[in-house]
């Protein structure tokens, strides 16, 4: 798997402070959140979208859930508002993915597969539980 250029972790690095900034902000204290974790974008890899154009795939950890998320390689600033979710079929199966704005910053496809990190104790266990995600995700499911 090629790794990713600077300026897509760097992409990937402002997307998650938008996000950051624009759901969980100042405001820590949300029933479900979990004030140890942080917004992260881990184990991102190259991803061909359902139309043919490009984008990066990956772990996306908020203090409130880990999500799939895809990354369109032309993120026009635009998000493709009432558009039908996509699906991506991956090893272990197929994934809904649903268009999410982040304001002026631009726009990503996220499927939430876990919507509860109470129980993570640190960042480290989140990147690991990410990690683990993206094996799972990325191994074909027996039949």
């Amino acid at each position: 798997m090629p790794a990713l250029s600077a300026d897509q972790y760097d992409h990937l690095r402002r997307l998650a402070t938008v996000w950051e900034r624009m759901f969980h902000g100042a405001d820590r204290s949300a029933p479900r959140d979990n004030p140890r974790l942080e917004v992260d974008a881990l184990c991102f890899q190259p991803q061909t979208l359902p139309d043919g154009r490009h984008g990066l795939l990956g772990a996306w950890i908020t203090p409130a859930s880990l999500s799939l998320v895809v990354v369109p390689e032309t993120n026009d600033l635009e998000c493709p508002g009432g558009t039908a979710p996509m699906t991506l079929a991956l090893p272990s199966g197929r994934y809904p993915f649903r268009a999410v704005s982040l304001g002026g910053e631009g726009w990503l496809w996220q499927c939430e597969l876990l919507d509860d990190l109470r129980d993570l104790d640190s960042r480290q266990d989140g990147s690991r539980l990410a990690q683990r995600l993206m094996r799972t995700v990325m191994t074909p499911a027996a039949d």
